[in-house]
């Protein structure tokens, strides 16, 4: 058992760090609250190689892995620069096109995920039936060689930033005649795709969006793999690295969260010569929250390297107990940060409250907190399902 990086991963965090503290937290916030995208750190990240760590080397990328990735997801947090388009470019439609996808699909569309030059989103909530993928209404439908996508999904992030969005739909299997998943690769400009942007309380530069698919029609080559058997492994492919990720991404903000409140109240003097931080109500749930966030970040790389040996039951196991303690944790960790620093922590020129709606978002999102119990309830203690 090793828990230590390799001199590679130390340095693609220490790099990654850097960087992240050249725009910083400010900038993330100027950029959120402007109605601006966070472009010119999504280039250079690309430049440098870090959005393309887990892409193969044949398509440009660095050659590692949701390991790696992950890293980058966290130290960029950690230095109060959450970018959600991680998980859903380079995490979710990358692992998903490079394991299922054709040929011509990853020469197509890789090297642009891995450079920063291209991002896909990715489309599997609805209205009515949320993520599980059992219930879709988006359907797809043969006319002669093309496809038909109808339906309709929400909370899609990053529409107005992509290219192209990887859209999860249901198409009838001519031998069984029932549903199955389906992924395409569709154009967010193509005929018949509309969208509509989700008002939200939360600060982020990525906005959200509910879509339209009226009659959008794809040729053949936009279906992700060689036939519609690559559906349902190729939508697993990428539950695994999303919430890896966005787990890594939590748990940075957490350690943000935590250090400016730590540098905060170990310099505020208001009772005499001692600082704030040397009381323990103030000090002891600083320590509490750094304790869960380091609990989580050694789950959230326990899953990251099961993932990254194939072995993908174990890592789905693992990649939502990451989840769900990253989510509470990075909750815990503003939250208290937020209380620590007192009226200073409703300010945003302390950077800590601009947090307060994604962390809260990440105790939903991608998958509820509710529904990771109902997953360990039933696949770790060997009870009935219970929904």
């Amino acid at each position: 058992m090793n828990f230590d990086l390799t001199p590679e991963q130390d340095q693609l965090r220490d790099a990654v760090r850097e960087l992240g503290r050249k725009y910083g937290h400010s900038y993330f916030v100027s950029k959120a609250k402007s109605g601006e995208h966070t472009t010119e750190l999504w280039h250079e990240a690309g430049r440098l190689g870090y959005l393309g760590v887990n892409i193969p080397t044949e398509y440009g990328g660095g050659g590692g892995g949701i390991t790696d990735l992950a890293l980058v997801c966290e130290e960029l947090a950690a230095t109060g620069c959450p970018l959600l388009l991680l998980v859903v470019s380079p995490a979710i439609a990358a692992t998903i096109i490079n394991r299922h996808g054709t040929e011509e699909q990853r020469k197509k569309h890789l090297p642009g995920l891995a450079d920063g030059s291209e991002k896909i989103v990715f489309a599997i909530t609805e209205p009515d039936a949320g993520s599980n993928f059992h219930r879709l209404s988006t359907v797809a439908r043969r006319d002669g060689d093309d496809w038909l996508l109808t339906g309709r999904k929400i909370y899609i992030s990053g529409v107005d930033e992509a290219g192209h969005v990887l859209v999860v739909a249901r198409t009838e299997d001519a031998s069984t005649g029932k549903l199955k998943p389906a992924l395409f690769i569709v154009p967010t400009d193509a005929p018949g795709l509309e969208k509509s942007k989700l008002d939200m309380e939360i600060l982020s530069p990525e906005n959200q969006f509910l879509l339209f698919l009226d009659d959008v029609r794809l040729p053949a080559d936009a279906l992700v793999g060689e036939s519609l058997d690559a559906g349902l492994p190729a939508l697993f492919a990428g539950l695994n690295p999303e919430r890896i990720t966005v787990a890594a991404m939590g748990a940075g903000t957490g350690r943000y969260a935590i250090d400016r409140a730590s540098d905060y109240t170990a310099t505020r003097k208001v009772w005499g010569g001692n600082s704030i931080g040397s009381h323990q109500g103030v000090a002891h749930p600083l320590a509490h929250a750094a304790v869960q966030v380091e609990l989580a970040r050694l789950m959230i790389y326990k899953a990251a390297t099961l993932y990254d040996a194939g072995r993908d039951l174990e890592a789905g196991i693992s990649g939502n107990m990451a989840k769900y303690a990253a989510g509470e944790a990075a909750a815990l960790a503003v939250d208290t940060a937020v209380q620590a620093l007192g009226g200073a922590g409703m300010t945003t020129e302390y950077g800590v409250s601009t947090l307060l709606g994604a962390v809260r978002a990440g105790r939903i999102a991608p998958v509820s907190r509710e529904m990771i119990l109902n997953f360990v309830a039933q696949h770790v203690l060997g009870q009935d399902k219970s929904y």
